[in-house]
């Protein structure tokens, strides 16, 4: 899966001049939390989040008056609390290093530029939206996670003995295990008995770490 099959194509923008309070007033009508910073060409020179903005207003026990605020946040502008050191993304790469990048760089999302042209944003909420669909987070099912030794055919052997019961794997995730010899899978199953199926993965030598009907 690429960074373009699930960002946000033509993000709202914001322009570099824009007051704060704009700034504020876009991202609660739009539900988002950052804005990509434009200048008068239409290119990008930064990025603002709704935190960058929230750390600029006044502390709500300040002496100011309630005029006196809004009147400072008035003469804010966007170009004094953007990020201007942006990390930008292609939209044909892989999703999975979009997520890497924003880990590692402690970020919460990136502006996707193609052929030096904003065409999309990617967030850690994209992100998560994809973790439910990986793990079937929204399907019924039996949920059945299983630790098995990490060798080559591993996870074939646990897929063949599910396919050989009749049993439909509605989603598949693997992860580390406690230590590099062994790893975690976690399974979202229908069309089969829960004692059958656990069974057969007993037969299989494998341990259970937990199972439950998902309604």
């Amino acid at each position: 899966m690429l960074v373009r099959e699930r960002m946000s194509a033509n993000p709202v923008t914001i322009a570099v001049d824009a007051p704060i309070t704009e700034a504020l007033r876009v991202m609660r009508q739009s539900q988002v939390r950052r804005l990509p910073v434009l200048d008068d060409e239409g290119k990008m020179v930064g990025i603002v989040s709704e935190k960058d903005l929230l750390y600029a207003s006044p502390s709500p026990v300040t002496s100011l008056s309630i005029y006196e605020m809004h009147y400072l946040l008035s003469q804010l502008r966007v170009a004094e609390l953007m990020t201007t050191d942006v990390i930008p993304v292609r939209p044909d790469i892989p999703l999975e290093e979009a997520a890497r990048i924003m880990v590692d760089s402690k970020i919460g999302g990136l502006p996707v530029m193609e052929g030096g042209e904003l065409v999309g944003i990617i967030t850690e909420t994209d992100i998560f939206k994809v973790f439910l669909e990986l793990l079937g987070a929204r399907d019924k099912g039996l949920r059945l996670t299983l630790g098995f030794p990490d060798r080559k055919g591993a996870v074939a052997r646990i897929t063949t003995a599910i396919a050989q019961l009749g049993g439909n794997i509605l989603a598949l995730g693997t992860f580390l295990g406690d230590d590099p010899t062994t790893g975690i899978a976690t399974i979202k199953i229908e069309d089969v008995p829960t004692d059958t199926l656990l069974a057969a993965m007993r037969d299989l030598d494998l341990e259970i770490l937990d199972v439950r009907e998902i309604e």
